[in-house]
């Protein structure tokens, strides 16, 4: 391996979605001109490609006349099914009317009618409160509109397809920095030591066969801070959207919430709208529900479930749905007329690495922000169209805060590397990692068992033991991150002995008074001797 080069910098941001790209605003924007800091944003793929570009649904926010920030607080607690932690809900729904309307004064492009704006509604939302762009490309706009706005500060310096290996720690027990493949072209390992560093990578999806996520959401922070053995909470938690594009040979495309709020049905093979037999609410029942009847249907009929998009009608759909319309068309399918193959799929993780509200967590000058970070503000199932907003609010805190926290604090002059970068040995690798996604699919999915758990957590513990640390190889990386992730999933999930949101045990089928609480867990902490499954 060729020596390891170390670069020093004042702060780093791992990820350029929403999160990260708020995160290195408010950093700069805290800094002014008086002391103009140099902040890296390491993005893992091109600019262009984040978590946050594929969210088509929207993003919620109280703006309508019809609405307030009350209403919007009490739905988000409600989807949450009494695990939102009020404060982190309450700070969400307040402050997110302001980082919306600030997107608006950089120029967002929110959908609009009369030169108003448009409201849609979603899932167990009470009130029409979420904007789209450009019909179905929210995220989409919302990246633009942030990194026109991060590029405009000279502070930020972007770095593409730099992908983060480990996290490296001061002697005195603070995080120094990172250790990161850095390209383009052949990559170089590098150290970057600084005096912060806000991790916003975004999602997991990829632990799962079935997920809407993008193939380069492999848990790559989550790992990170399960190798620094950092409190995590609530990682039972994942939700699965219940309409992910289901035809051979299709990626997983998901097909938004708003199909449904605006009159799209689900059916079944024999064309009936069976979500009523579970939930009076149909399609507008939570997440959680409509998945979860969803694959129990399945299950039942041994048949595929469709989403019927004729009420729709097709120039509404081409209107309103413009890149599901395109999608769909390259599969021979017409949206607003045709009956679409739809399946629940591994979508957004409402655990991660445990933070306070300024996005703090146990380890000092390390900071954590979007769907990477849990500090309780989704509880049990995350309210459609909060997601962006979760970036949005808590990314600008965590920028914020490392700012304010780190004012006296030097950028370190030696940092040691993990012990595996001191003397790094040959890696052996396998051809290509164990079936974790089918595992993770059969045991860890919609319903879960004890049986299924313990299987998980079994095959989980091998492969962990004898998978080699990859020193600096990116796709055995990945795959590491993606199983140490999967572990604390299984493990959280074992140890919650009831069914409450998107956690669903088919052995403890009802929430129960006990477990309204939240989990948190370093990973020594939830070791298999820990939770006495015999691994």
């Amino acid at each position: 391996m060729e020596p390891i080069e170390t670069v020093s910098v004042d702060y780093v941001v791992v990820g350029a979605g929403v999160a990260g790209l708020r995160a290195a605003i408010a950093l700069a924007m805290a800094a002014g001109n008086r002391d103009q800091p140099r902040i890296w944003v390491l993005a893992k793929d091109s600019l262009a490609e984040s978590n946050t570009r594929y969210a088509q649904g929207g993003i919620a926010a109280a703006l309508s006349d019809e609405d307030t920030v009350y209403f919007h607080l009490q739905d988000t607690l409600q989807a949450g099914a009494g695990l939102s932690d009020p404060e982190m809900a309450r700070i969400l729904v307040e402050e997110g009317v302001q980082r919306v309307e600030e997107l608006i004064e950089w120029g967002a492009a929110f959908d609009r009618t009369g030169g108003r704006l448009v409201f849609a509604i979603e899932g167990a939302h009470s009130r029409r409160r979420v904007l789209h762009a450009g019909g179905d490309a929210t995220g989409q706009e919302i990246v633009r509109v942030l990194m026109q706005k991060a590029q405009s500060l000279p502070a930020i310096e972007f770095h593409e397809y730099a992908f983060t290996m480990d996290l490296t720690v001061t002697d005195d027990g603070r995080c120094g920095g990172l250790l990161a493949l850095m390209g383009p072209g052949p990559p170089r390992l590098v150290h970057v030591c600084c005096r912060g560093v806000v991790l916003a990578t975004g999602g997991s999806g990829r632990i799962f066969r079935y997920t809407t996520n993008p193939p380069f959401a492999t848990a790559d922070g989550l790992g990170l801070a399960f190798r620094a053995d950092l409190p995590f909470q609530d990682m039972e938690f994942f939700q699965f959207h219940p309409t992910a594009l289901h035809v051979p040979g299709a990626p997983h495309f998901l097909l938004t919430e708003a199909l449904r709020g605006e009159g799209a049905w689900v059916v079944n093979a024999d064309g009936e709208r069976f979500l009523f037999r579970y939930d009076p609410r149909g399609e507008l029942a939570p997440r959680d529900v409509v998945a979860r009847a969803m694959f129990l249907e399945i299950q039942r009929t041994g048949a595929p479930v469709f989403l019927d998009t004729s009420p729709l009608g097709e120039s509404f759909a081409r209107e309103r749905f413009p890149r599901v319309t395109q999608v769909c068309a390259q599969f021979g399918l017409t949206l607003g007329r045709d009956r679409i193959p739809v399946i629940p799929a591994a979508h957004y993780y409402m655990g991660g690495i445990r933070t306070d509200a300024w996005g703090r967590t146990a380890l000092p000058g390390l900071y954590a922000a979007g769907e990477v970070a849990c500090n309780g503000v989704h509880g049990a199932n995350r309210l459609a169209s909060n997601s962006l907003l979760d970036g949005l609010v808590f990314g600008a805190r965590a920028g914020q805060a490392l700012w304010e926290d780190t004012q006296d604090v030097p950028v370190p002059k030696h940092v040691p590397l993990p012990a595996p970068y001191r003397k790094p040995s040959p890696t052996a690798l396998p051809s290509e990692p164990p079936p974790f996604p089918d595992l993770a699919w059969e045991q860890c999915g919609l319903i879960r068992t004890e049986a299924g758990l313990k299987t998980a957590l079994a095959r989980l513990s091998e492969w962990l033991r004898t998978w080699p640390y990859p020193v600096p190889v990116r796709w055995a990386m990945e795959a590491l991150n993606a199983m140490q992730t999967l572990s604390l999933l299984a493990g959280f999930a074992y140890l919650r002995q009831e069914s409450r949101g998107a956690h669903y045990r088919a052995d403890f089928p009802t929430e129960r008074p006990e477990w309204r609480r939240h989990q948190a867990f370093r990973p020594s902490d939830i070791g298999y001797s820990v939770l006495g499954v015999g691994c």
